[in-house]
């Protein structure tokens, strides 16, 4: 059975039948409707951040299925912060502060598309994106914050 899968970037709980969906899917006689209705139900939790959605159809049958990825990294953090976009000179103009909690709930967030098992390696490459952003955790330089993760200080927020 022909399968062909469409992948787009979807603000969250906002796909409509026009682009990007519209032109990718169109001609291939799904019902619009009921894709956008799924990625719209599959995508709410991240509104206003734009996330990766890959289509599968089967262009037999015309059934789909709707995977829907995580938002970058970056975009997380905004939300943690409630910023509208990363510093414009993230070396010396920081744009918010970050809790390691906070830090924690984003690699985790991320950990399932991660190319790793290990919260640790998430939490700092996390850090790593907050450093590029201009943002500080816990009141710190992100990389300071890398260095108390390698020396175990944080080992009871992130966990095992």
């Amino acid at each position: 059975m022909p399968k062909k899968v469409v992948k787009v970037m979807i603000e969250g709980g906002k796909a409509t039948p026009g682009p990007p969906l519209g032109p990718a899917l169109g001609g291939l006689g799904l019902n619009m409707g009921l894709v956008v209705k799924e990625i719209n139900d599959k995508t709410k939790e991240y509104a206003g951040m734009k996330v990766p959605v890959e289509i599968e159809i089967d262009l037999e049958t015309k059934e789909f299925e709707v995977r829907v990825g995580t938002p970058p990294t970056s975009m997380l953090i905004l939300r943690e912060l409630g910023a509208e976009k990363g510093s414009s000179d993230p070396g010396s103009k920081r744009i918010g502060d970050l809790k390691m909690e906070q830090v924690v709930k984003i690699a985790k967030t991320k950990l399932e598309n991660a190319n790793t098992r290990d919260l640790k390696k998430v939490v700092k490459q996390v850090l790593g994106t907050a450093l590029s952003m201009g943002v500080t955790v816990e009141g710190k330089d992100p990389r300071e914050v890398q260095r108390e993760i390698d020396s175990g200080v944080w080992d009871e927020v992130i966990g095992g």
